[in-house]
């Protein structure tokens, strides 16, 4: 099997890290936090199809540009906990900064801590790491793990809005402490 490629595309009015992985072999891919401008991201499929949409996080900013890479059969995969962020713009934070605010689709698959994702013939773990919202994830393939907002290259991610907590920050931070150093770390700004 050849290695998997991941595409960095930041999107967005505060530049969201969007990744699109895909094995060369195949004509199907998965896309991590497809936060806005979907035709920018579809170039980067080099015409695959989306087999599964994957979030770290409910906020507007990683969930945007869902609508646009939409097939009929793609998945989409939360925390059950950020599900509901996804068709509430008050939840996902978009309505602080949108008129009519962000929604996307609905979930098709709810993930919890410890689940593992098979698609496009990728396989990820999940690692739920609450702090930045209830339901924040990190999903760990191979040497790389996708944190989201949890970790960033400049720090972490905001704990002051809905259902973020300081202390589940901290409890997050220490779970992914052995990570550190070891695992190519690719957040979700920066």
């Amino acid at each position: 099997m050849e290695e998997m490629i991941i595409r960095v595309v930041p999107v967005g009015m505060i530049r969201t890290n969007c990744y699109v992985l895909y094995l060369p072999e195949r004509s199907d891919c998965l896309v991590i936090d497809p936060g806005a401008e979907p035709a920018k991201i579809l170039k980067q499929t080099d015409g695959r199809n989306v087999a599964a949409i994957l979030f770290t996080h409910g906020h507007f900013d990683h969930i945007g540009g869902t609508d646009g890479l939409m097939g009929k059969y793609t998945r989409v995969y939360i925390h059950r906990e950020d599900a509901p962020m996804l068709q509430d713009a008050e939840l996902n934070a978009s309505s602080y900064l949108v008129q009519e605010g962000a929604v996307g689709p609905a979930a098709t698959n709810l993930v919890e801590d410890g689940d593992e994702i098979r698609e496009a013939g990728i396989t990820l773990k999940v690692i739920h790491t609450p702090g930045h919202t209830r339901g924040s994830v990190c999903f760990l393939c191979g040497d790389y793990l996708f944190s989201g907002d949890t970790v960033m290259s400049m720090g972490i991610g905001r704990t002051d809005l809905p259902t973020g907590s300081d202390e589940d920050m901290e409890n997050s931070l220490k779970l992914l402490r052995p990570y550190f150093g070891k695992y190519h770390i690719l957040g979700g700004h920066g």
